[in-house]
C-alpha cells in the first residue's frame, strides 16, 4: 500500500531508504522484546532476517507480480530485459538499504550484538577464520583471512558455490514466489555485520570493509535478484495459469535467458572477488 513498483521504477533509490527503515525495524523488534526471552534470544540473527522478510515480501511479491505481467505485454525480448533491469534496480537500492541499515545498528547497539548477529559473526568467523573460529567468536570476527587470490581454481570454487546458491534462490521463487528475499536478506544482514566490525575495529577500516565486500558482493546479489526474477515469474504465471496461454513459450524464454544472465553475472564476480578485490584492498589500505 506504501511502496508500488510501477512508482519506484521511477525513483529506484528510494527502495535504499525503505531497506534502511526495514532492517532498522527489525533490529529495533529483537533488541526491544525478543532479546528479554531466554530461549528466542539465541536465534536472534535469524528473528532479524525474518523480520526483514516479512516487512520485504509484499514488495516482492509486487514486482515479481508486475514483471511476469510485462511478459505477457511485451515481445521484444530486448526491450523486455530493459523493463526489468528497473525493477532489478529497485531490488539492488533496498539491499544496500538493508546493508547500511545492519551496519548502522552493529555499531550503534554493541550490547545486542550478541543477540542481534549472533548467527552472522558464526558464518563470517566460518569462512574468514575456520583454523581459529573460536578465537574469532572471541573476538567478534576482528580478524579476517585474506587467501590466495591466483588460483584459477579458487575462481572456479567460488563460482560453484555462488551456483549453488543461485539454484537455491530460484527453488525458493518458484516454491513460494517472494520466498527469494529470505536468502538475499541474509546475505545482506551477514555483509552488514561483517562492515559493521571492520568499523568497531576502526573507522578507518570502514572503507575496506565496503571494498572487501561490497565490490564483488554486489554483482552477486544482483544475479541472486535476476534469478529470483526468473524462478517468481514462473511461479506467478503458474498461479495465474498463464503457462496455459499462447505466451508460455515467451514466458519460459524471458525465465531462461534471465537464468543465463544469472550466471554469466556470478562468473564475472568470481573474477573480481579473486583477481580485482584483493588489489584494491592492497591500493586503498
Amino acid at each position: 500500500m506504501l511502496i508500488r513498483p510501477k512508482r519506484v521504477e521511477k525513483k529506484p533509490w528510494e527502495m535504499f531508504f525503505i531497506g534502511l527503515v526495514y532492517s532498522s525495524l527489525s533490529i529495533l523488534l529483537v533488541s526491544l522484546v525478543f532479546s528479554k526471552d531466554s530461549v528466542l534470544s539465541q536465534y536472534g540473527g535469524i528473528l532479524v532476517v525474518t523480520f526483514t522478510v516479512l516487512f520485504s515480501w509484499p514488495f516482492m511479491y509486487h514486482v515479481i507480480k508486475s514483471e511476469e505481467g510485462k511478459d505477457l505485454e511485451i515481445n521484444d525480448e530486448g526491450k523486455l530485459v530493459k523493463e526489468h533491469s528497473k525493477a532489478l534496480a529497485s531490488l539492488m537500492w533496498l539491499f544496500l538499504g538493508f546493508v547500511v541499515g545492519f551496519s548502522f545498528w552493529y555499531l550503534v547497539l554493541p550490547q545486542y550484538n550478541n543477540i542481534n548477529f549472533n548467527a552472522q559473526v558464526e558464518v563470517f568467523c566460518t569462512i574468514n577464520s575456520p583454523q581459529n573460529y573460536n578465537n574469532c567468536l572471541i573476538e567478534k570476527g576482528l580478524s579476517v583471512a585474506t587467501g590466495d587470490a591466483t588460483d584459477v581454481g579458487y575462481v572456479l570454487g567460488i563460482f560453484t558455490n555462488n551456483v549453488s546458491v543461485l539454484i537455491f534462490t530460484l527453488l525458493f521463487s518458484l516454491i513460494f514466489g517472494a520466498g527469494a528475499i529470505f536468502i538475499l536478506a541474509w546475505n545482506a544482514s551477514v555483509i552488514g555485520a561483517a562492515v559493521g566490525m571492520f568499523a568497531k575495529a576502526s573507522l578507518a577500516n570502514l572503507h575496506l570493509g565496503l571494498l572487501r565486500y561490497l565490490v564483488h558482493g554486489l554483482p552477486e546479489v544482483l544475479a541472486y535478484f535476476v534469478g529470483a526474477l526468473a524462478g517468481g515469474i514462473i511461479s506467478v504465471a503458474i498461479i495465474r495459469r498463464d503457462l496455459d496461454g499462447e505466451r508460455k513459450w515467451a514466458i519460459m524464454q524471458d525465465a531462461l535467458i534471465l537464468i543465463i544472465i544469472a550466471l554469466l553475472i556470478l562468473f564475472l564476480s568470481a573474477l573480481v572477488e579473486v583477481y580485482f578485490t584483493p588489489y584494491f584492498m592492497n591500493l586503498f589500505s
